[in-house]
């Protein structure tokens, strides 16, 4: 085990929690994308972390990282608003079906983590300083 393990950790948490946080800022970026009834609406964007094994055998993980991204339902909402240009003749749009209060609470979640990784980062390297300086 490397003395920079929870540095290496953290830091691989926070790559997962920046794009986390990309993702919810553009789903409530297209809350409101209409598209004609023949597309797909926009689909809204969650991201699959994973741990990262030990390759050691010590059992003790490194860290997490980004399995992939997947994606919500193409159908989304129909809307009907005839004063929209992409309106159909019947005046129906489609748009992406995402809840704002759900975004919202995943981005808190999201910022969180990302404060907290930091913060152990943050400690670790006075920890570091502190045992360098020991020896002066």
């Amino acid at each position: 085990m490397s003395m920079f393990d929870a540095m290496n950790t953290s830091g691989s948490s926070l790559h997962v929690y920046r794009t986390w946080l990309d993702a919810v800022s553009d789903n409530i970026a297209n809350l409101d994308t209409a598209r004609p009834m023949n597309q797909p609406a926009f689909q809204e964007r969650m991201v699959v972390a994973e741990s990262v094994p030990s390759t050691d055998g010590s059992g003790i993980g490194h860290g997490a990282a980004v399995a992939g991204v997947t994606f919500g339902s193409p159908t989304g909402r129909v809307v009907n608003d005839p004063s929209n240009p992409l309106a159909d003749a019947q005046g129906n749009v489609r748009m992406p079906d995402i809840d704002l209060g759900d975004q919202m609470v995943q981005m808190m979640v999201a910022e969180r983590g990302y404060q907290a990784n930091l913060a152990t980062i943050s400690r670790a390297q006075e920890s570091y300083q502190a045992a360098l300086e020991l020896g002066k």
